[in-house]
């Protein structure tokens, strides 16, 4: 995923290069319950809350899980659970065993007939599919989970969610026990330090991380001042003259992979950005945004990596 963001829509869902929509999806076999697994079984049925407010109860242990966005699939991979992912959306591609997963569509726009071919006990969405796929799931009688952490620390809350409902609950905890620690110690790095203007970038156009996006948190924990913070929106598109007037110190791209990609040297060549703080102290960065813009294990990696442009010293 490269792709600059080009539209509000886009910037929450388009964060990978699409892949095509591939052979026919077939069933793939129903995995051999392990030991483990049938002690696990008994715990359920189990009964959770997800992110939109729903309640969900499992009457078994799920075997066969649905995907429809790339951080639900890092989560699931994360946990040990694999093997159970019988189907993915188009954009998940880690860990690397994910990209031979049957695709199911896009993450917008779900294919229904693929996925009901796969015969999933669970399907994971999120806040996205709340009024265009969920209803369409629901009537067809599959079991739902709607996970969409707004924050970094709620994505710990969605680990556990998503291990409850999947017998994995002490993976989930000692997963998020690590990157709970891992945090703590990003913000302990930056308290007392001066919070640092900072410029996310997701287009070549100015389109960014406003308030109340999951990108927004993230420049908080790590000691950053988001300069978007006062939009009206949780995407925005900034102006250049908004942009030079808050004068950002740590530029932050999340563009630069795509086709005609910005980099550090391009950014410097733009007219007028030669006044920029962070151009002219060659604070510009390349960022990944695998890293922060999936809400999944991988967020307290971009937010170490975050901290290490904004706070480099210490």
């Amino acid at each position: 995923m490269r792709t600059a963001v080009l539209s509000a829509l886009t910037l929450l869902t388009v964060l990978a290069s699409a892949c095509g929509a591939g052979a026919p999806v077939q069933p793939t076999p129903r995995p051999t319950p392990s030991t483990a697994a049938v002690q696990a079984t008994s715990a359920f049925p189990v009964s959770v809350t997800d992110d939109a407010g729903r309640t969900l109860t499992l009457a078994r242990e799920p075997q066969r899980i649905v995907s429809l966005a790339s951080s639900n699939t890092e989560i699931l991979f994360a946990l040990g659970l694999g093997d159970r992912v019988v189907g993915v959306d188009q954009y998940s591609d880690f860990p690397p065993p994910a990209r031979e997963k049957p695709r199911v569509g896009s993450f917008v726009k779900p294919d229904m007939e693929k996925i009901l071919a796969l015969e999933p006990d669970l399907v994971l969405a999120t806040e996205m599919h709340v009024k265009t796929a969920l209803p369409d799931l629901e009537k067809r009688g599959l079991a739902t989970m709607v996970v969409t952490p707004k924050g970094v620390k709620a994505v710990l809350d969605a680990i556990k969610l998503v291990g409850k409902a999947t017998g994995r609950q002490k993976e989930a905890e000692e997963l998020t026990s690590t990157m709970a620690a891992r945090i703590a110690a990003v913000e302990a790095r930056s308290k007392g330090s001066p919070s640092v203007r900072t410029f996310f970038e997701l287009s070549p156009e100015l389109h960014t991380a406003g308030p109340g996006s999951f990108v927004d948190d993230m420049i908080r924990l790590a000691g950053g001042s988001n300069i978007a913070a006062g939009a009206g929106k949780e995407w925005p598109q900034l102006s250049q003259e908004a942009l030079l007037v808050a004068d950002p110190e740590v530029i932050l791209l999340a563009d630069h992979g795509s086709s005609g990609g910005q980099s550090p040297q391009s950014v410097a060549a733009r007219p007028g950005w030669q006044q920029i703080t962070a151009v002219k102290m060659g604070r510009v960065y390349e960022i990944d945004p695998d890293l922060t813009n999936r809400p999944g294990p991988r967020v307290v990696d971009g937010l170490e990596m975050i901290a290490d442009k904004l706070h480099p010293t210490r």
